[in-house]
């Protein structure tokens, strides 16, 4: 199943026109013809069953004949703030795994250690897109804007909240901690950890401190066990 992503589309869209790109895509590699089947997400839940009504490379026009509530796979919420890797690419490394194995929100943290502290969100939003596409989920990720882990404190939080650090005090297990069907907020520091100032802090806001096992990890690492612990403890 090959399937298709417009947050513009909603129940009542009746047709819909894909961009330039989307359509070569459709009509020259997917080689799909009048009356053939296209799938949509507007990546909030519904699945468009659609019919193409003019297959041209440059606009091709689709009529909806089905909508479908996708029920999430996940019955828990999951909101990892990460601090953006040095290199790009890790980072879009753990957006992509993130979105395959189950995310809701996603806030790149801006750390006293960090040492990159610009995203480009629109890139990265991309990378999201293009694996819950892959993974066949209908309710995408919401990416964040960046901002600092001071201002990040100072949020409205519910549920379980840890903070994942490597210094040496008293820290309890992720995967011991974790309450299955919760609203679940993880904290993942830089390459050079949170500060201990940073530890303090959380600590003020209620966030309890955890370790995600023996192992030091990469700061992309960190994010993908924290992401796949919470979705392994509610299997």
């Amino acid at each position: 199943m090959q399937l298709f992503f417009n947050s513009n589309i909603e129940p009542t869209t009746q047709q819909f026109t894909f961009d330039k790109t989307e359509s070569r895509h459709i009509v020259r590699v997917l080689r799909k013809q009048q009356g053939d089947t296209v799938f949509i997400t507007n990546g909030k839940g519904e699945l468009f069953t659609s019919e193409v009504q003019i297959a041209n490379d440059k606009k091709c026009l689709v009529k909806i004949i089905k909508v479908e509530s996708q029920k999430k796979p996940w019955d828990y919420y999951l909101h990892i703030a990460i601090a953006p890797t040095k290199l790009n690419d890790r980072f879009e490394w753990f957006l992509e795994k993130a979105t395959e194995i189950g995310i809701d929100e996603i806030t790149p943290i801006i750390c006293a250690h960090s040492e990159r502290k610009v995203i480009k969100k629109d890139r990265m939003e991309k990378i999201i897109h293009s694996a819950a596409k892959q993974s066949l989920k209908y309710h995408f990720p919401k990416l964040n804007d960046s901002i600092t882990f001071k201002e990040f404190l100072y949020s409205n939080f519910d549920g379980q909240l840890f903070i994942a650090h490597c210094e040496e005090t008293d820290k309890k297990s992720l995967k011991n901690e974790l309450q299955p069907n919760k609203k679940t907020t993880v904290l993942i520091g830089p390459e050079g950890d949170f500060s201990p100032k940073e530890i303090e802090q959380s600590l003020v806001h209620n966030f309890i401190p955890v370790s995600l096992g023996q192992s030091r990890l990469r700061t992309e690492t960190a994010g993908v066990v924290a992401v796949h612990s919470v979705a392994f403890v509610n299997e």
